[in-house]
């Protein structure tokens, strides 16, 4: 009985966040999946539960000296949990944005790369390309007593090469010493006689030392001759072959024709970020941020006199009375131009001078200003060297960010976006160096690994760090990641990349006994690579693990030893345990939503009619990433799906070339698109507007209320009472942000932060207010019985009656209530909602705005965190901003959405070099009967089933 005990994991009495002092037992060693609706509680059970206690727990074994370094975990709202093993999260939050950050040294795979090449790389000359040996004496003695016998040979010492000066001290050393030839230049000069050389001229001077004629016997002789050679020449030697092409030899790292040395190499040299192997002019960052000229005149069809120039500084140089203004005239007046021509139409001269300068000529400026007027010689800088000076010396956080909107990432000019030194990036092995083999595709690096040709001694060093590399990157293939490159920087992945990343590192590590808890690991992947990554979760449960996922895809639900279903309903009306068993089981269970979609009992319909599109905007010449010069046209006035396998250039298509143009273009937004030529029909639209996962404020001042604006609507009704107008109180009264009617004991926050050392931080609500954020005073104007506080903490279902009679305030709930947000309270805190939380106020406040049936909606991935049953609402919304004649255009692999789309374009075939490419579009059905997709093929089954 004990041993069958050990077998769970027992949870009893969890009450974190909105979980129902929930009693569950959840079997150890298994594949177990955590589901239900968006805000149910499965990551209030999953994260902050089984999570934090399991961490906390292994803290608490620590030193108390080692505990003050790690930071403190509470302990959650729990009474007991039994059979926890140490936990490891895997969410999507966690991931380094730290630029120097990428996939290789994430995964530790570039890590084996530095020691591979600091042991068995190949040195070249980062000059001549030429290849440097570092060879003793001995070595240099076998090689020139293996040339043909006979063989006559001089041995040289190059004591100058390509220096200027008449080297006279240096020649009469050279004869006092007993040398009697020299070869300056080229031509064979005796000691003895008077050399005077031109010293503006740079020489090469080679002493001849000894002269031989290769034969058995000479071995003693040749040896002491180079090592005097070598003493001479700082370790060079030239050998000149009579007859025969001259031989080098090093016994540094140095190229005997260029002189270039490079330092010894070891691992830290391929590392950038250490001072030893980073580009010292971008510190190992492979780009600079510079001003961009195409940011700074957005616009080059206007004159300057029209504000062709928007940069922050020059802006006032379309006001006459102004000193910018003054320069520009004194240009003018100089170089004969005016300033009402268009910027184009400069010629290229002119439009240098105005970016980069006069080249230190002055020009008279003539000024009037406040203070009297004057003359002043200006040496004018060019644009772009006065803006870069003004963002040096600005002391203002603010004003740094506002230039850096002009600034644009450039690849670095020394390295060329390599990252490394010179002299790291001039080793080889197989014929690339270490940045040419990070930016390989994991499945083209794998294949170049394994067809690598080394030699005995090569082999033998490097044998088990190549399988270490190999055991890696096979990780990667496994959980569908063939298409990253380990250049990648972590920052630019999805959330289900960079999961799946640590995913790999995981099974490398190869623990058993521990428990892991994912947060749904599928997002961005497309179905065809489920497979891999659900083998890649058994094979960690069959090493001995506890695998807890949090996750609404249907596969993995399936494929899982375990179901456990949370609900039944969001927020107040979740946290209670409705199901747990297989997925088989779990259908055939009344209350469960999660069983009625996954036994079809509820479907998401396909629409009976695709919609027609209204018009089409056409994008030419797609070139950004991996993106191959395609022209890709776009129906407005419907719902267009972009899909594709990861990697296939969806997001760079739609997120870098399509919505930054766009915005640019729309929106005035600062910001330069991805490589295309050009977009056709724009000026069908006036708006543009991304519709992402980010939190919709960052502090707990922010709430569903303010965000939509709402608030300002109850805060008008509350100051149009009879009681506030007798107190005299505006709306600012009822603001919890300003002075006047908040507490100010706790400004306005509710909750006191008490600083504990050695324990985590308490919360405790503020004495005074007793959390009601409002003095008093405030809290007595009443409106319908209620004070503002008693607004704030009502859930939209009761706002709907509350303020039934209030046409403004109830359209706004009316549309948080569609988009399936009936539990959330107004007031509460935008920290505390979930990712698909925030998306769906943003879309609610997007459908309360009137519509003017010409805006661009564009959605990458909508449905990550959401249950069969959002996505259903969320598909709903979509169809309706397309009904109102705006253009919905999403990223998507969710099948449930992909088929209610009116129009698919599918990219691919593959990821990374082999995608980019349109490989169908047309109405799902359309795109169905393509044999060539992927998405067709599983779209197919979808549409099938109804």
């Amino acid at each position: 009985m004990a041993e069958k005990k050990k077998e769970l994991i027992k949870i009893r009495g969890a009450n974190e966040h909105n979980l129902k002092n929930l009693d569950v037992d959840i079997p150890r060693n298994k594949l177990v999946v955590l589901t239900g609706l968006s805000g149910s509680g499965k990551s209030s059970l999953a994260f902050d539960t089984i999570y934090a206690e399991g961490q906390r727990r292994y803290m608490e074994s620590l030193s108390s000296y080692a505990r003050q370094f790690l930071g403190q975990m509470e302990k959650p709202n729990v009474e007991s949990i039994e059979g926890l093993s140490p936990a490891i999260s895997i969410d999507q939050k966690s991931t380094n944005r730290n630029p120097r950050s990428t996939v290789g040294t994430v995964t530790e795979i570039y890590d084996y790369f530095r020691l591979l090449y600091a042991r068995i790389g190949i040195p070249h000359c980062p000059k001549c390309g030429r290849e440097i040996k570092k060879q003793t004496a001995d070595e240099m003695t076998d090689q020139i007593m293996a040339l043909p016998e006979g063989t006559k040979i001089q041995l040289m010492a190059p004591v100058v090469r390509g220096r200027k000066g008449t080297h006279v001290k240096l020649l009469d050393r050279a004869k006092k010493s007993g040398y009697v030839r020299v070869r300056i230049d080229g031509n064979m000069y005796e000691l003895s006689e008077g050399i005077t050389l031109d010293k503006n001229i740079k020489h090469n001077i080679e002493i001849v030392v000894d002269r031989l004629v290769v034969r058995p016997g000479i071995e003693k002789r040749l040896a002491d001759s180079i090592e005097s050679v070598l003493s001479l020449a700082e370790g060079l030697l030239v050998v000149d072959v009579i007859g025969g092409e001259p031989l080098n030899f090093s016994q540094n790292f140095a190229c005997p024709d260029c002189g270039i040395s490079i330092d010894e190499i070891e691992p830290r040299s391929f590392s950038f970020n250490n001072p030893f192997g980073a580009c010292p002019v971008c510190f190992g960052l492979g780009y600079k941020m510079e001003f961009d000229e195409d940011l700074m005149i957005p616009n080059k069809l206007l004159s300057i006199n029209e504000g062709a120039i928007v940069v922050t500084g020059w802006q006032s140089c379309t006001d006459k009375s102004s000193f910018t203004h003054a320069i520009l005239e004194a240009l003018c007046k100089e170089y004969h131009f005016d300033l009402d021509t268009p910027f184009e139409q400069y010629p290229k001269e002119i439009q240098d001078v105005l970016l980069r300068g006069t080249n230190g000529k002055e020009v008279k400026v003539y000024y009037k200003g406040q203070r009297g007027e004057g003359i002043y010689d200006v040496a004018f800088d060019g644009l772009i060297r006065n803006v870069e000076r003004r963002y040096r010396e600005t002391g203002s956080e603010t004003m740094k960010a506002e230039y850096e909107s002009f600034m644009q990432i450039t690849p670095c000019r020394e390295c060329g976006g390599q990252r490394l030194k010179k002299g790291a990036l001039a080793v080889t092995v197989g014929d690339k160096n270490i940045s040419d083999v990070t930016a390989m595709s994991i499945e083209r690096l794998q294949r170049f690994i394994s067809s690598l040709e080394l030699s005995k001694t090569q082999q033998m060093i490097g044998g088990q760090i190549l399988k270490e590399i190999k055991a890696r990157l096979q990780f990667l293939l496994d959980v569908g990641l063939e298409y990253l490159t380990l250049a990648r920087a972590t920052g630019t992945l999805s959330g289900g990349e960079a999961q799946r990343i640590r995913l790999a590192t995981q099974i490398g590590s190869g623990l058993v006994g521990v428990a892991y808890i994912l947060d749904e690991p599928s997002i961005g992947l497309h179905q065809r690579d489920n497979d891999k990554l659900l083998a890649t979760l058994k094979h960690l449960r069959d090493l001995g693990n506890t695998l807890i996922v949090v996750e609404h895809d249907e596969d993995t639900m399936f494929a899982a030893d375990q179901v456990i279903d949370i609900g039944p309903g969001a927020g107040e009306h979740g946290g209670e345990l409705v199901a747990q068993g297989t997925a088989q089981e779990i259908m055939k269970v009344e209350r469960s939503i999660t069983g009625a979609y996954l036994s079809g009992k509820i479907k998401i319909p396909v629409p009976k009619t695709r919609a027609v599109p209204t018009g089409w905007i056409k994008v030419v010449g797609a070139a950004e990433n991996n993106l191959k010069n395609i022209d890709v046209k776009f129906p407005l006035g419907v719902m267009t799906c972009v899909t594709g396998v990861s990697g296939s250039g969806k997001s760079s298509l739609v997120n870098e070339i399509l919505y930054k143009s766009m915005a640019k273009k729309l929106n005035r937004a600062r910001v330069i698109p991805g490589k295309h030529k050009r977009i056709e029909g724009l000026e069908m639209l006036d708006k543009v507007i991304d519709i992402d996962q980010s939190p919709i404020g960052r502090t707990p001042r922010s709430n569903p209320a303010t965000y939509t604006g709402v608030f300002d609507l109850i805060r008008d009704l509350f100051a149009a009472t009879a009681d506030a107008k007798a107190k005299g109180y505006k709306k600012g009264r009822f603001s919890f942000n300003v002075k006047g009617g908040r507490c100010e004991a706790c400004s306005g926050d509710g909750i006191i932060k008490i600083e504990m050392h050695f324990l985590p931080d308490v919360y405790v609500p503020c004495e005074v207010c007793g959390g009601k954020r409002y003095n008093r005073e405030t809290l007595e104007v009443k409106y319908k019985g209620k004070s503002i506080y008693d607004v704030l903490n009502i859930t939209v279902e009761e706002a709907l009656h509350f303020f039934e009679n209030v046409p403004s305030i109830r359209r706004k709930m009316e549309t948080l209530y569609d988009v399936g947000l009936s539990y959330i309270r107004l007031g509460q805190p935008s920290t505390t909602l979930s990712g698909g939380e925030a998306q769906r106020i943003k879309l609610a406040t997007e459908l309360s705005r009137r519509s003017t049936g010409k805006t661009v909606y564009i959605l990458d991935e909508p449905t990550t965190g959401l249950h069969f049953a959002d996505v259903h609402k969320l598909t709903e919304i979509l169809r309706r901003l397309a009904a109102d004649g705006n253009t919905v255009i999403v990223i998507e692999h969710n099948l449930d959405v992909i088929k209610t789309a009116d129009y698919i374009i599918d990219i691919g075939p593959e990821g990374g070099d082999k995608g980019g490419t349109v490989v169908a579009c047309g109405t799902p059905e359309e795109v169905a009967e393509n044999p060539n997709s992927y998405t067709g093929k599983y779209i197919k089954m979808m549409l099938d089933r109804k």
